[in-house]
Formats: C-alpha cells, sequence, structure tokens
C-alpha cells in the first residue's frame, strides 16, 4: 500500500503525518522548545576534575557546565592486566583537556547536563558503539534461537571489519541482510564525520545533533511503499535533501516541496484528524464507536453498537462492528501513539468462531505497527489484553495537560455536593472560633443553589450556630472551588 508523509515545519515545530489512501496512520510531532540535548556529541574541555567527588565539570558550550562521573568514563571501565580496581579519574583527565562526550541526561534547574564518554549512536535497526566490541542484542527479543540468529546475520554483514561493537534493536527482527548492511555503513560514516570534526573543531563544540524529526522520518519510516514526500517550508525541505544525499539517496527523488496557497495539513484534512485524535469517542462508519481512556497505568478501548442495527440478527451485527472496530483500533494506537499496556472490551460474542475471527483480524491489523506489539488474546472475562512499546509521549500528553478544574479526572463535584460541603466546614468551625458572621464566596452555581433549593438547610445552620452567615459570589471560582471567610 503507497503512502505519502506530509512535513508541515516551522522554526518553533514540525508536524508530520503518514497518509494511505488519504488516511492518517501516523501523527509525529516535536517542539523546539522540548527537543533536548540527549544523544548530542561534543567536543568538550575539562574545565575542572573533583578526585573527592569522582567527577569532573566539563566545558561543551552551555551556560553550566556539564557534569561527567567516573563511571561514565568508558576508559575506566577497562583496568589494565592485573588492575584490581578501575583508574581513578584523576589519573584519566586533567584540566583543559579536550573530551569527546555525549549528553545522556538534559539540564534540569540549576544543574548541567549528564555526560559520558561511552558514545552511542543510533540507527533505524541497530545502536553503534565505537568503543565497545561487542555484538548484543536488545532484551525484549526474548527467544534465544532468535537472538543467536540476529547476531550470525548481523556478522555475516559486518565481515571482516570488527571495528567497534552492536546493539541490534527489536525493529531488526524482521529485516533483511541488505538492511542491516545499509544500517551498518550509514553509523560507520556518521562516526567517521564526528572523528573528522573532532580534529578540524576547537574544543567546546557541537559534533553531532541527534537527528530531528524530518531526519528520522526519512530513516525510520520512509520506505519502498513511500511515494512521496511533501515539504511546506524551502528551508527544511533543502535540508532534508541534503541529508538524503548522503544517507539515503534513494529517497532523494520523492523529496517534493508543497506547491499551492492552502496550507499542507488543511488541504489534506491532517488538522481535522488531529482534533479527532484528542477526542475521547472514536466514531465507526457502521454506525458503532470506540470510546479511548488513557490512565497512569494503562490504556481502555471500549467497543459500542451505537447505531448499528445489521442486516440479519443480533450477532451478526455485534460480529461485524467488533471487525470494523478491530482495523480501527489498531489505527487508533498509532495516530493516537498509544503504548503499555492496553486492554480492549470487545462487544460479548457468544460464538467462539467469531472471538477467533475478530482475534485474528486485530493481529492482522496491528501486523502494520512499525512498533512492536503483542496480543495475549480474550481472558476469562472477555477482555482482550495486549502491549505496544513506549516510543515516545502519546498524542495528547504531548499537546494537552489535565484540566486545572476537575485535575484530569474528567468529573466535577455537583453544586449540591458543594453546598453540603460548606454547610459541614462552617459547622466545625463554629465550635473552634466565635467571629461575628461566616461569608461563604463561592461560584455562581453554589450561591444559587442557596439562595432557592438549599435556602432552608443554610437557615436551620444559622439557627443552631447563632451566627449570620452571608453569601458572595466569585465569578472567577470554578464550582468546587469556596471559601469561609470569618468576619
Amino acid at each position: 500500500m503507497t503512502e505519502e508523509i506530509l512535513v508541515n515545519h516551522s522554526p518553533h515545530e514540525t508536524r508530520i503525518a503518514v497518509v494511505q489512501q488519504g488516511v492518517v496512520q501516523e501523527l509525529h510531532i516535536e517542539r523546539a522548545a522540548a527537543r533536548g540535548l540527549t544523544g548530542n556529541i561534543y567536543l568538550g574541555k575539562v574545565s575542572r576534575v573533583l578526585p573527592g567527588m569522582q567527577s569532573a565539570f566539563i566545558d561543551i558550550g552551555l551556560e553550566r557546565a556539564a557534569f561527567l562521573h567516573v563511571a561514565d568514563l568508558w576508559q575506566s571501565r577497562s583496568p589494565q592486566p592485573g588492575q584490581a580496581a578501575p583508574v581513578p579519574i584523576e589519573k584519566l583527565l586533567f584540566d583543559g583537556q579536550p573530551l569527546l562526550v555525549q549528553v545522556i541526561k538534559d539540564p534540569l534547574g540549576t544543574k548541567g547536563a549528564r555526560l559520558s564518554t561511552q558514545i552511542s549512536i543510533a540507527g533505524r535497526l541497530l545502536v553503534y558503539l565505537p568503543h565497545d566490541p561487542h555484538i548484543g542484542v536488545s532484551q525484549r527479543i526474548g527467544d534465544e534461537a532468535e537472538r543467536q540468529a540476529l547476531r550470525r546475520r548481523l556478522q555475516a554483514a559486518l565481515g571482516d571489519n570488527d571495528a567497534g561493537g552492536f546493539i541490534i534493536r527489536t525493529s531488526a527482527e524482521d529485516c533483511t541482510e541488505a538492511e542491516l548492511a545499509a544500517d551498518v555503513a550509514y553509523l560507520r560514516l556518521r562516526w567517521q564525520e564526528i572523528l573528522q570534526a573532532s580534529r578540524r573543531q576547537p574544543a567546546p563544540s557541537l559534533l553531532y545533533q541527534e537527528l530531528s524529526a524530518t531526519q528520522r522520518i526519512l530513516r525510520d519510516v520512509a520506505g519502498e511503499n513511500t511515494h512521496a514526500i511533501i515539504i511546506d517550508n524551502p528551508d527544511e525541505l533543502v535540508a532534508l535533501q541534503a541529508f538524503a544525499q548522503t544517507y539515503a539517496p534513494g529517497m532523494l527523488g520523492r523529496l517534493r516541496a508543497h506547491r499551492g496557497d492552502r496550507p499542507l495539513f488543511g488541504l489534506h484534512a491532517i488538522e481535522a484528524e488531529i482534533e479527532k485524535a484528542l477526542a475521547r469517542r472514536v466514531d465507526l462508519k457502521s454506525g458503532g464507536y470506540l470510546i479511548i481512556d488513557q490512565t497512569e497505568a494503562l490504556t481502555t478501548i471500549d467497543v459500542n453498537t451505537g447505531g448499528y442495527v445489521g442486516s440479519r440478527n443480533f450477532d451478526d451485527t455485534i460480529f461485524k462492528t467488533n471487525l470494523e472496530a478491530a482495523h480501527a483500533i489498531a489505527r487508533q494506537l498509532r495516530v493516537r501513539n498509544l503504548g503499555g499496556i492496553i486492554i480492549v472490551d470487545f462487544i460479548d460474542m457468544t460464538d467462539a468462531a467469531h472471538r477467533d475471527s475478530v482475534l485474528a483480524e486485530l493481529r492482522k491489523a496491528l501486523a502494520r505497527d512499525r512498533t512492536r506489539t503483542s496480543v495475549n488474546g480474550f481472558t476469562a472475562l472477555g477482555l482482550v489484553e495486549m502491549t505496544r512499546k513506549r516510543t515516545r509521549e502519546s498524542l495528547a500528553h504531548l499537546l494537552c495537560e489535565p484540566c486545572p478544574t476537575c485535575a484530569g479526572r474528567g468529573e466535577i463535584k455537583t453544586a449540591r455536593t458543594i453546598c453540603y460541603e460548606i454547610l459541614r466546614e462552617i459547622q466545625r468551625e463554629s465550635r473552634q472560633f466565635n467571629p461575628r458572621e461566616f461569608r461563604i464566596l463561592a461560584s455562581q452555581a453554589v450561591i444559587d443553589l442557596f439562595l432557592e433549593e438549599e435556602a432552608p438547610p443554610l437557615a436551620a445552620l444559622c439557627d443552631a450556630i447563632g451566627k449570620q452567615i452571608s453569601l458572595q459570589v466569585e465569578t472567577s471560582y470554578g464550582q468546587q472551588q469556596y471559601d469561609i471567610v470569618l468576619v
């Protein structure tokens, strides 16, 4: 199935949509303010060595010096023969020494960035370790026979050149030998460029910046099925063409500029798709719908028939709705980038064959996902348990924040509930304090209720405590907010 990749680029934000037959399948958003420094490689200069802390401060050209601990020095992990303990940092570094370092943790508050000299460069299938000559396999690949087979395939792709080491990523499970060899060549070329730049440039200097969103899409997502990559920013198009010229020459002819006055995302209805991807409800063509709730621990997806009545009988209606929902769920996971534990509550099916068909359809739809998924089947309660690897923040977490009124709960207390809370609070305070008057500051809805339906309980409380209670509307207050002022 052919696809198009649409890139909307501005200095502050890059948005990317992967579209197949006019339908959005993936959304990627990167903001300049949140891009961070993790993964960047610098030629730094040692500004101060601290033997007592076994650490050093490194100048990498930022406002604050970065921090390097002896445990993050690859030299300290390679003691000389017969040496019982790692080499102390004061014997490895000296003030003013140039040093090749990589950021492993962004600056936070008053703390500088955390550094390591154990360089790693990520590719689409592999991670290259220039200083660590061994072949590792991602722990997420659990089958030992498969791990050994991947090692043999990579060793064949490396040939006699054993400089540095590699970690095989989970995305390499189904790759070809040609794809492995291409990733090896890409990573080694990157490393040679970094070394050459370190010899030319003074310390401190930035030698390698983690790829931008568009470069990562070109490296990780674009493939043989990609018909075109359309970019609406001329400068970004030129930058991406330069990147493709060296690292993805096969994609160079597919890079195109967006023409026309209408915005690229508006023309292809991507803006509307982003709004739909933030909604809780997803309507199906048949009249059914999904309800998607994302929590801290897991994501739940509930399937409902809605207005769909089917053509033959109720079981047929349920079966067809569940089949359509299976495809919609797989797409929503990609578009919203939902990861972790996912529980799907399909409409109950009494026919075992129907359950098997729906499960097979879900697995088939998930097979198109570039992110690793695992479906465990129906539980005793009729729920489908599955997992999807977390690769980045979900779309909702990236674009939204918890509601300040309900604190993310999705519900607020009723005005009547607040009224009764206020009455109980005044009763408690009347036992501890002896003011002339209690003044209630609350929202319009709460005050209106006190003036109407809840006026008798308020009057009864006045009589019981022997104090006057006055009411004042605070227009800036939400329904759950109130204050009791002792006058």
